[in-house]
């Protein structure tokens, strides 16, 4: 089995999604020709509640490693099953900056800015952030992250919809409150939580609507995102 060809599962999807069997890529149109090649020892940055910048690379994480299945869901409607993700829980390695040793994040309040190499963002409050199965993952199905799938890493957080785990993730910033713009796209397309279990699909405009603005927009959006990372992939011919 392989991340392309999932099998059906026995779980209805969440309200207003429908199952797919292979994970697109997928985003807001203009960040589809943006595709950032990770560099050979990529670094992820994390300014703390302390202030400090903390520089991480691949083998500052590694004991940390864990692998999870966890579910995609898209703000347009698709979901993919039990996807098989390894990475590092988010929890603990901001325990291990703050603390020291990785053991506790008791008392961690604020929101936390999500940066992506290809300059999309969007926020999270904090609680969300270190939540139980939130991790910053490196591998798909055994096998590091292409393009496609936000290498060298993506953030993994099942409780909330697609546009909340940013791809090719670079830089994550504590804040003691949202700034006024913290999305990539139109203010109501980015709900501070965007949790899928409330259906938070955007801001301003109640979920059903949102549904069938969104769905029309599945096929051909796949199609451009996949059709971008070819001519990047490919290189000038």
């Amino acid at each position: 089995m392989t991340a392309a060809t999932q099998p059906q599962p026995l779980h209805p999807p969440p309200r207003g999604q429908r199952w797919r069997k292979t994970l697109p890529r997928f985003g807001l149109w203009p960040y589809a020709p943006r595709c950032p090649k990770a560099p050979p020892d990529p670094t992820l940055t994390i300014q703390g509640a302390d202030g400090r910048e903390h520089g991480l690379r691949a083998r500052d994480l590694e004991p940390w490693r864990e692998d999870r299945q966890a579910s995609i869901h898209c703000v347009t409607t698709w979901s993919v099953p039990d996807l098989p993700w390894s990475g590092f829980p988010m929890r603990k390695i901001w325990a291990a900056l703050h603390s020291g040793d990785g053991s506790s994040t008791a008392g961690a309040t604020g929101w936390v800015m999500l940066r992506g190499q290809d300059g999309y963002r969007t926020m999270l409050p904090l609680e969300d952030f270190l939540a139980d199965g939130v991790m910053l993952a490196d591998r798909l199905a055994g096998q590091p992250l292409g393009l496609a799938h936000g290498a060298p890493w993506r953030l993994v957080a099942p409780a909330h919809y697609g546009y909340k785990q940013v791809k090719h993730l670079v830089r994550i910033t504590w804040c003691a409150a949202p700034p006024a713009r913290w999305g990539a796209g139109w203010r109501f397309m980015d709900h501070p939580r965007a949790r899928v279990a409330h259906e938070e699909r955007g801001v301003g405009a109640p979920a059903w609507l949102l549904r069938r603005l969104y769905r029309p927009l599945i096929g051909p959006t796949a199609w451009y995102f996949a059709r971008q990372a070819q001519r990047v992939e490919t290189g000038p011919q």
